[in-house]
């Protein structure tokens, strides 16, 4: 016995892919024959291939830098990072000897992910998308990132963003990232602020990305680049070392190709921090592992909110959402109505507002903590920006959102009656009213379309016959989640005629991510509506065949 298990060993794997077959003096081998494939490829699809010795971080990595160099050039592909790890081969290589040695810390254990460039970290320039921060490395790693390394995940690349976290109509754009393109349509955005992410683990750069949410800047990329995103409940997972746009909104969370990815992410970004004084309010609501609750039965005797309000932006959107909601039914929930009232339609009046007075002290704040030689003020950002050295350059800022920084310049005081008013009467209401109508009803969840328009046409393009959107704002149902800060998942619904996703929103009370994932995962599994751009297609070396022992 001890003889056979010597010298079986030491037989190739090819003869142990026979042997499991015909058995081995008596001895039956049970082997499964895979091929790992990197496109689309899973945490878990990497885990096993790592588990059965046939894949190595440090060449999942390389994988990955050849994907990017075949699909990232500026000139001509998708643009959606802004740098990348020069010392991620050496990390993984690292963290593949620690496996050895001790074993994996996580799921996440060598496996390369994609942060927004607005996550600081200690050994990469950390920009908001600007030129003004062009080289600026922050003292420290933000707190999610913390937990992301001790995971044993590898930051591979910082992703383009609107700069600064803020589109002001320029979807994708940033003065030091460029223009980034959805990886479905190069004519059409990744939206934004998270277009960068968003495109990046569509375009299968890697297997997660993080992103930001201020006024859906998570789920409305997610939904245009056909990905699962999920802005979580304020307080879930902390915003300290993230560079801010507006505090009362800000949430940060992970994006992934599918639900149990950006599930296993969630679950390790999640956790109390004592610098974001939100995330004491998560103390024992929230969960290190949150895959038990990915159930393909969720959504059997469910009660499923539909919210009548955001449709009538384009056609294809409103077919796939009364499709979706069949599909519910069909799943085993219960479908019931929801008509929120005029104020909760659109929330943006008031959002804007309180944007323009945070954005100034907040982002000063943040100023004070990086090196002397950047700006330290809004005054100070607003003139370089206006100086000839970047305004007449290839670096130029979008005007959109030098105006937005004037506007907050405007609004100095926070003690400002108005925004006082919004904050501490307004908002309130709007969370009352989505519980009581959640309580009345006995719903567990509301969904409504991520987006009511697809992806529209980059801003360089004046005029395409094939968009229609007959609204002004495509983005109002996902200021619900932010205003009121409660939770939001988007999964893909589907796809428009010309090929471009769309995004379905689970929607529901403070700390139900483990139910809203439920549903969003029954859903996914039912449907199956990812499927990879054909812009950016699998390269030559990236599947391999093998075989492991169960």
């Amino acid at each position: 016995m001890k003889k056979h298990s010597s010298n079986l060993s030491k037989l190739t794997n090819q003869a142990i892919a026979i042997l499991s077959v015909i058995g081995f003096s008596g001895f039956p081998l049970s082997a499964i024959a895979e091929t790992f494939r990197l496109r689309e490829a899973t945490v878990s699809d990497v885990n096993q291939a790592f588990d059965s010795g046939h894949l190595t971080s440090e060449q999942l990595v390389q994988l990955y830098l050849n994907r990017i160099q075949a699909y990232e050039d500026k000139n001509a592909g998708i643009n959606a990072l802004i740098s990348i790890n020069s010392n991620a081969l050496a990390e993984a290589k690292e963290l593949d000897r620690e496996r050895q040695e001790k074993g994996k810390r996580s799921p996440l254990h060598g496996i390369p992910i994609i942060l927004k460039d607005n996550y600081n970290t200690a050994d990469m320039p950390t920009t908001a998308g600007s030129v003004l921060l062009k080289g600026s490395v922050p003292p420290d790693d933000a707190f999610t990132v913390q937990k992301l390394r001790q995971a044993g995940a590898i930051i591979l690349a910082k992703a383009n963003m609107s700069e600064f976290a803020s589109s002001d109509g320029w979807l994708g754009y940033s003065s030091l990232g460029g223009l980034t393109l959805n990886p479905y349509n190069l004519s059409r955005n990744p939206s934004g602020s998270s277009g960068g992410s968003a495109a990046a683990i569509a375009a299968n750069f890697a297997m997660l990305a993080t992103g930001t949410d201020t006024s859906g800047s998570i789920r409305g990329p997610a939904a245009v680049t056909g990905i699962v995103g999920i802005k979580p409940t304020q307080g879930l997972v902390s915003r300290d070392g993230i560079i801010p746009l507006t505090l009362s909104f800000d949430t940060a969370g992970p994006m992934a190709r599918t639900v149990r990815d950006a599930a296993i992410a969630l679950g390790i970004m999640a956790g109390v921090d004592a610098n974001d004084y939100r995330t004491l309010e998560s103390q024992g609501k929230s969960h290190q592992d949150y895959t038990p609750f990915l159930k393909a039965e969720a959504l059997n005797g469910a009660r499923i909110g539909v919210a009548i309000d955001f449709q009538g932006g384009n056609p294809e959107v409103d077919a796939l959402t009364k499709a979706a909601v069949a599909k519910l039914r069909e799943l085993g929930a219960t479908v019931e109505v929801v008509d929120f009232s005029p104020k909760l339609e659109n929330l943006w009046s008031l959002m804007e507002k309180v944007t323009a007075a945070e954005f100034e002290p907040q982002i000063e704040n943040y100023l004070k903590t990086l090196n002397p030689s950047f700006p330290d003020n809004l005054e100070s950002m607003i003139s370089l920006s206006l100086s000839n050295q970047i305004a007449n350059s290839m670096q130029a800022l979008n005007p959109g959102r030098i105006h937005s920084f004037k506007e907050s310049l405007e609004h100095r005081e926070l003690a400002d009656i108005e925004y006082l008013s919004i904050i501490h009467f307004e908002f309130p209401q709007v969370r009352q009213e989505i519980l009581g109508i959640m309580q009345a009803q006995k719903l567990n969840a509301i969904v409504f379309p991520t987006m009511l328009c697809p992806a529209s046409p980059l801003y360089t393009i004046q005029n395409d016959p094939t968009y229609q959107c007959n609204v002004d704002d495509p983005y109002t149902p996902g200021y619900l989640a932010n205003v009121s800060g409660f939770p939001g998942i988007s999964v893909p619904m589907g796809f428009t005629e010309q090929g471009l996703p769309l995004g379905l929103t689970f929607f529901g009370a403070p700390y139900t991510e483990q139910e809203l994932l439920g549903f969003a995962y029954a859903y996914e599994q039912a449907t199956q509506f990812r499927r990879p751009p054909a812009n950016t297609p699998s390269l030559s070396d990236e599947s391999r065949n093998y075989s492991y022992r169960q």
